[in-house]
């Protein structure tokens, strides 16, 4: 048995939950939603330390497309496995609000 006051190391199992977790703390700052429940990430790739995650924006002109690329990079670093992230922003399929997770519809107030 465990006494209570010994700690045990905490081993992150890098997988692609724990990536979407890592990515829902990404906001689109013009929305206020992440780019998991936005419908924004398309892709997760994982091979050993390295992430891909292929996404995109809302729109092709978003103003805020670097700022949103270096929070999803910032925020999968601070996994411990992860040791570099690739992003790929991608156009196609376009992204509709269809994409949304129903937690994102209701966040936005939109409804089905």
């Amino acid at each position: 048995m465990n006494p209570a006051n010994e700690t045990l190391p905490v081993a992150l199992a890098l997988d692609e939950n724990l990536v979407r977790e890592a990515l829902r703390t990404v906001d689109d700052p013009e929305l206020g939603c992440n780019v998991i429940d936005l419908g924004l990430i398309y892709d997760i790739q994982i091979d050993g330390g390295l992430v891909g995650v292929k996404m995109t924006l809302t729109t092709a002109g978003c103003p805020m497309h670097e700022s949103m690329i270096q929070g999803v990079k910032l925020a999968l670093l601070k996994l411990e496995p992860v040791q570099d992230v690739e992003v790929e922003l991608v156009w196609d399929p376009p992204w509709t609000a269809d994409m949304m997770t129903p937690e994102g519809k209701a966040m936005l107030g939109i409804r089905d």
